[in-house]
């Protein structure tokens, strides 16, 4: 049985800091490119940051310089480090592997507010 596991979310004040993490289990880690989603109320779920297999990163321009994702394949782990957090990184935040298929967790709710 596949699982992504997400933590790390919470309450942050503008400028702050977290670290979201995503457990997998289930999947030859190794072979997925690896991608944080997040979806803020009545928005479309859009790309935050992508690792691809072979590690290749992609980002979306508003995060750019803030967030960085890295993975760790002896833990079947993907992170993302959002550093200088705005209020409008409000969302929840969800992981995804893909190869042959995409897989996704479940979320987790990152909130910027003072």
């Amino acid at each position: 049985q596949v699982q992504l596991v997400e933590s790390g979310g919470g309450l942050v004040q503008p400028g702050g800091s977290l670290r979201l993490s995503c457990v997998t289990s289930g999947i030859s880690f190794s072979f997925y490119s690896l991608a944080w989603f997040r979806q803020a109320p009545g928005k479309q779920r859009e790309l935050v940051a992508r690792l691809g297999s072979e590690g290749t990163t992609n980002y979306a321009d508003s995060v750019k310089g803030r967030f960085t994702i890295s993975r760790d394949n002896a833990k079947n782990a993907v992170y993302l480090q959002m550093n200088n957090l705005k209020p409008e990184d409000t969302a929840v935040y969800f992981c995804r592997a893909d190869w042959l298929r995409d897989y996704w967790g479940q979320g987790t709710q990152v909130t910027v507010s003072s």
